[in-house]
């Protein structure tokens, strides 16, 4: 982790890992979502609304996936005061954001032939929504600790504490009552409910816009410290 710690030494990694991320999320994106459009097939219940997953599934999973992003950067940024945990925090908070607004909509549209509603005030909806929201309040604090300069210890703390948001996801369908079903696919042992014809597509896919996601924080990374390149030098040349 240290290693890192020298934005000349990251930018090194960062600039060629940088379009390998990209083009081969896009690569996986459009095998994944391609067979699970036209190979994988319809449910016997959902109908077609089922290939709806292959955006819908990733996109929950970068949601939460960015803000457990977000606490380990704002632990960091805390703890041992790395240098680049800040930038990467707020590198993370953007496509979080857009990754569960993406969740949300693509759910309340499966769920409007699933369930006959296009929202619900479950757990799991619910839970999400606040997600969303907590993004909102992180953007926005850090985009004020950078205006009045500051080193962004309240927005790590503030990034810190909605990770407690992520358990809530994670276990709401078995905690409450709720209309959205629970975990089909489990890394712990505990099996598939979904058809491999489905399950492959939906992994692919999976993976394809997790690519995508870090290309897309290595990018607002290395604009980032460009940016501030930038106005370091140009306060050079004023002074």
């Amino acid at each position: 982790m240290h290693i890192l710690a020298n934005p000349a030494r990251f930018l090194k990694i960062a600039r060629p890992l940088t379009p390998i991320l990209l083009w081969g999320g896009l690569l996986l994106i459009a095998l994944g979502s391609g067979a699970g459009l036209f190979l994988s097939p319809r449910d016997y219940l959902q109908g077609e609304s089922v290939r709806i997953m292959y955006v819908h599934v990733p996109a929950a999973w970068l949601g939460m996936a960015g803000w457990t992003g977000i606490a380990v950067a704002s632990l960091v940024q805390l703890v041992w005061r790395h240098p680049l945990a800040a930038v990467a925090g707020r590198a993370v908070a953007v496509p979080g954001a857009l990754f569960t607004a993406i969740c949300l909509a693509t759910g309340s549209l499966w769920g409007r032939p699933t369930w006959g509603t296009y929202w619900e005030w479950d757990g799991r909806m619910t839970s999400m929504l606040v997600l969303l929201f907590l993004y909102f309040g992180y953007i926005a604090l850090a985009d004020a600790d950078r205006e009045r300069g500051g080193e962004g210890r309240i927005t790590a703390v503030f990034g810190l504490l909605g990770a407690i948001n992520i358990p809530i996801i994670r276990y709401s369908v078995e905690w409450w009552n709720t209309l959205h079903q629970g975990q089909s696919i489990s890394f712990t042992g505990g099996g598939s409910s979904i058809d491999a014809a489905m399950r492959w597509p939906l992994l692919v896919s999976a993976l394809g816009f997790t690519l995508l996601f870090g290309a897309i924080v290595l990018m607002r990374m290395r604009a980032t410290l460009a940016r501030a390149k930038v106005e370091a030098r140009m306060r050079r040349m004023a002074a």
